[in-house]
């Protein structure tokens, strides 16, 4: 038999021999109502005749004692009297009692007849008396019974409703026990080899797929039993199919991270080392005993803790962090780093990546370079001032006709020696700024000041190529403290290379709002645009890019130099053949 069969009919024989003992004990309640109530009424009723009768009685015995009372009067009481005995005996005689009653009061009657005076012969010895006496204690008598007739019923009903109480008690007690029973037969055939397979399962989800599984009398739950064992081996199978992809992928990720140029640092969402390729072991001269430190305390730079909280929640570092100086054998090695962090898919940051590249090398490089640059702009720039200042001389004493070649050689020469002279001093500033050299004389500074002088000075050149040069303030501007010189020369750079870039007929907008603790100055045009592949290194020296190249490619360098040691940064947006728009973030 079914499981579900046997269920079916152990819950549906507790619910019948329910039903039938609601349904004998409502029965055996109608019944002891029914007769409880036919009771009251026929006692109510032989107590209701004999009070008539005694009223009535009463009434004759008065008439009786009246010498002048009318006969017909008490014949008439008489009848009635007969008439109430009559209906007594007709409703019920053995409750009531009426039947000696009605026998003594025709001796009454009797008697009543033969007496010459009624009224002299009521005395206790005389025959009418006694039987008038005969028949008012009958009357006592007959409500005596109906009283103790309703005390009867009253207890018979009591033992009738203990009878039924007493069977429904037992048959109440017989499906307790029924139901117990039924009850710990579910439990054992269904409880158990539940819980054993809700153990299997919990063993399952912990990886252990070697599990007991329980065999039971129900064919549904045997059924179960076996299909989870199928599944458990599928899992298992499964697992050990994907542990060996596991390590074949983890393999080939750690070759991968090992055989990468830079180092390499993996870092958990608590801040805590969980790899670093042997590059980054090189660099840093660690082994793998600082795996589990805290990045910040492992490389003793506080402000790291800062950096990779703000990366573990999502957000980027504003600026290029400085270099680390690390010792190693005795030797000083600057890195540069960046901090990435490593999302799931589905949103949450699961850690962080710190690539270090090592620029000892390179800023040594750049060192030498910077001061050679300083040194050689420095000596260049004497002979060239002597050089311009003879050429000067030279061509006041020396006059050529305007149509002449030679003029235009003198022109040439003079222009080229102008050229050379402001490329000179771009790397010496250059060089200035890069070497520290350079200071700044700090001063308040309206930016809508400074948008609207930079507007002036190029408002005849965009109008000859027939570029719409505008201004969008979004106000009020704080001031700044800034060297107003060095920021003209950004913005007069930046306008520069936007009239160059854009077409006749174009547009430029130099804008300015505030956001947080900074104003956002920007330069944009829809001009040629940049390509996305050179926007990384536009702000680099002697780096030029577009169709329309000039001068050294120091312009960018010089103003992105600028911006920084006033504390701000510098950007750019582009889309090829789109416009481009430039931007400094200068701290209020």
């Amino acid at each position: 038999m079914k499981l579900r069969t046997r269920l079916f009919f152990s819950i549906s024989a507790l619910v019948t021999l329910a039903l039938l003992g609601l349904v004998l004990g409502l029965s055996s309640v109608l019944q002891m109502a029914s007769v409880q109530q036919r009771l009251v009424r026929d006692t109510t009723h032989s107590l209701e005749v004999g009070l008539k009768l005694r009223q009535n009685l009463g009434e004759q015995l008065k008439l009786l004692l009246d010498e002048n009372a009318d006969p017909r009067h008490i014949t008439s009481l008489q009848d009635t009297f007969q008439s109430l005995l009559h209906q007594g005996l007709e409703q019920d005689d053995e409750r009531g009692g009426f039947s000696k009653a009605n026998a003594n009061y025709q001796n009454f009657l009797q008697a009543y007849r033969e007496s010459p005076v009624p009224a002299r012969s009521m005395g206790p010895e005389d025959a009418l008396g006694a039987a008038f006496n005969q028949v008012r204690n009958d009357l006592i008598d007959s409500h005596r019974v109906a009283l103790q007739h309703i005390l009867q019923s009253e207890e018979d009903s009591r033992d009738q409703a203990l009878l039924v109480s007493g069977a429904l008690g037992i048959m109440g007690l017989a499906v307790l026990v029924l139901g117990f029973i039924t009850a710990h037969n579910i439990a054992r055939r269904l409880g158990q080899p539940i819980e054993a397979l809700a153990k299997a399962a919990d063993e399952v989800g912990q990886g252990n797929f070697d599990v007991t599984l329980p065999v039971t009398q129900a064919v549904e739950l045997n059924q179960l039993t076996r299909r989870f064992g199928l599944m458990a081996d599928a899992l298992r199978k499964h697992q050990a199919t994907n542990v060996d992809e596991l390590l074949a992928g983890q393999q080939r990720l750690q070759a991968v991270l090992d055989s990468i140029d830079d180092g390499l640092l993996i870092i958990d969402r608590q801040g805590q080392l969980e790899h670093l390729n042997p590059v980054a072991q090189r660099q840093l001269g660690w082994d793998a005993s600082r795996v589990g430190k805290g990045l910040a305390q492992a490389l003793q730079r506080p402000e790291l803790e800062h950096q990779l909280r703000q990366v573990l929640r999502g957000g980027s570092l504003e600026r290029q962090p400085d270099d680390l100086h690390i010792e190693v054998d005795d030797e000083t090695r600057l890195l540069t780093y960046s901090l990435t962090p490593v999302s799931h898919p589905q949103g949450p940051i699961l850690g962080a990546v710190m690539v270090l590249h090592d620029v000892t090398e390179q800023r040594a490089f750049e060192r030498v370079r910077s001061e050679f640059v300083l040194r050689a702009s420095h000596e260049l720039r004497t002979p060239i001032t002597g050089m311009h200042m003879a050429f000067g001389l030279l061509r006041e004493r020396v006059k050529f006709p305007p149509e002449a070649r030679e003029n235009d050689l003198v022109e040439t020469i003079g222009e080229e020696m102008q050229r050379l002279t402001q490329l000179i001093n771009d790397l010496l500033n250059f060089s200035r700024y890069q070497s520290g050299l350079q200071k700044l004389e700090l001063a308040p500074c309206a930016i809508d000041e400074l948008l609207e002088r930079a507007q002036a000075r190029f408002a005849e050149q965009a109008q000859h190529k027939q570029i719409e040069l505008v201004k969008a303030l979004d106000l009020p501007l704080p001031h700044i403290q800034a060297d107003l010189p060095q920021l003209e020369r950004v913005l007069d750079n930046l306008l520069h290379n936007a009239i160059r870039h854009t077409a006749n007929g174009g547009r430029i907008r130099l804008s300015a709002r505030r956001h947080a603790g900074r104003v956002i100055v920007s330069v944009e045009d829809n001009g040629e645009g940049i390509a996305y592949g050179q926007q990384g290194r536009i702000f680099e020296p002697f780096v030029q890019v577009g169709r329309k190249k000039g001068g050294a490619g120091l312009g960018l360098a010089l103003c992105k130099e600028i911006v920084q040691l006033h504390g701000g940064r510098m950007g750019v947006f582009s889309r090829p053949g789109q416009g481009t728009q430039f931007y400094m973030a200068l701290p209020v």
